[in-house]
C-alpha cells in the first residue's frame, strides 16, 4: 500500500530534503499544494498549523507532530480519530544545558563580574555551590530524568512530583503533584516540566510561590499554564532575592506590555531551551513509519483524554 505524507513546518524545505534521502518504503511525499491536505494519509505538521486544517484531512489515519508540545491538537472541539504522536527523547539533553547554564552563571555572578569587568573591578564575591542543594523537579518524565542525572554529577539532591508518584530513575525522591506545598518550601531550586493539563494550571500560584525559598531559583521549562505570571511578578517584586527564569509563556511572545519584563531578577528567553532539530525529528519519524507499516504500536503516541 502507497502512504501519503503531507508536510506543514515552517521548515519543509528542510524536511524534504532530509526525507527524501531516507528512501522510506512505499512512502509518496506530497507537494505543498493545499488541496493535498485531503489526499494525506499521514502529516508531518506542527500542531499550531495543522489544527485549523484537521476538519479538510479526509484520509488522515496518523499524525506526527515535530514538536513534544500538542496542546493544539487535543482542544475539546476537535476530532479524535486519528492516531497523535509527538516528539519525546531528544530534550533532556538540550534541557539540562539551558537549566545548568543559567543556574551556574545565577550562582557564580556571571552578570556581576562582566559589570565589574567594564569599570576595571576587581572584587571577588562569595557563592554556593551546586553540592548538597536541592533541585525540585516537577514532572518526572525522559527530559527530567536527564536532567536529574546531570545533578547529580554536581552533587546535588534530586526530588521529582508527578500525578502518582510513579518510580523514575535518578530522584532521590519521588512524590504525587497534591503534596507539591510539602516541597517547596526546602528547594533551592525548582524547576517545571509539566504538562499542560487540567491538573497543573497555575500550580505555580500566588499560594504556591509564597512558600519557595527567599533565595530560590524557578524555571519554567514545560508548559505555559502551569504558571500564574501575575502572580510570579508580585512574588519577585517583593523578593528580590529570588530569580526565576521563563522560557514558555501562556501567550508567546510574552506581550511587551507585561510588567515581569522589568524585573531585574528575571531573566525571560524566547522558547528556546530546546527546539526541535529537523534531523533528529525525522529520525523518530522514519522509527515510526517502520512501526507503522508494520502494524506496530507507535512510539509517543497521546492519549487524548489525559492530554500527553
Amino acid at each position: 500500500m502507497k502512504h501519503k505524507l503531507f508536510l506543514l513546518t515552517k521548515t519543509n524545505v528542510s524536511y524534504r530534503q532530509l526525507l527524501t534521502s531516507c528512501q522510506l518504503p512505499n512512502l509518496q511525499l506530497l507537494d505543498d499544494d493545499p488541496m493535498n491536505v485531503q489526499k494525506a494519509d499521514i502529516w508531518l505538521a506542527e500542531p499550531e498549523l495543522a489544527a485549523p486544517l484537521l476538519p479538510h484531512a479526509y484520509q488522515l489515519k496518523w499524525l506526527q507532530s515535530t514538536f513534544a508540545g500538542i496542546e493544539a491538537l487535543i482542544k475539546p472541539q476537535l476530532r479524535k480519530d486519528y492516531k497523535l504522536t509527538n516528539i519525546r527523547g531528544i530534550f533532556g539533553p538540550l534541557m539540562s544545558e539551558y537549566l545548568f547554564g543559567y543556574l551556574l552563571a545565577h550562582h557564580r555572578h556571571h552578570e556581576k563580574y562582566k559589570q565589574q569587568q567594564s569599570h576595571k573591578i576587581w572584587r571577588p564575591a562569595s557563592f554556593k555551590s551546586l553540592q548538597g542543594q536541592t533541585l525540585l523537579l516537577l514532572g518526572t518524565g525522559s527530559i527530567a530524568q536527564h536532567i536529574a542525572k546531570t545533578a547529580k554529577h554536581f552533587g546535588m539532591q534530586v526530588v521529582g512530583i508527578n500525578r502518582t508518584a510513579k518510580p523514575a530513575a535518578g530522584f532521590n525522591s519521588i512524590d504525587t503533584l497534591s503534596k507539591i506545598n510539602h516541597y517547596l518550601p526546602h528547594a533551592d531550586t525548582i524547576a517545571s516540566i509539566l504538562p499542560n493539563t487540567a491538573a497543573t494550571q497555575n500550580i505555580l500560584n500566588e499560594e504556591t510561590l509564597s512558600l519557595i525559598k527567599p533565595n530560590a531559583v524557578l524555571f519554567n521549562l514545560g508548559r505555559g499554564n502551569v504558571l500564574d505570571l501575575d502572580a510570579l511578578f508580585n512574588q519577585l517584586s517583593e523578593h528580590k532575592n529570588q530569580h526565576a527564569i521563563l522560557d514558555v509563556f501562556n501567550q508567546e511572545p510574552l506581550p511587551k506590555a507585561h510588567p515581569i519584563w522589568s524585573l531585574a531578577n528575571v531573566t525571560i528567553t524566547p522558547h528556546i531551551a530546546a527546539p526541535s532539530f529537523p534531523e533528529q525529528v525525522i529520525e523518530i519519524f522514519a522509527q515510526n513509519y517502520s512501526r507503522w507499516i508494520n502494524s506496530k504500536s507507535l512510539l509517543h503516541q497521546i492519549d487524548f483524554e489525559k492530554g500527553y
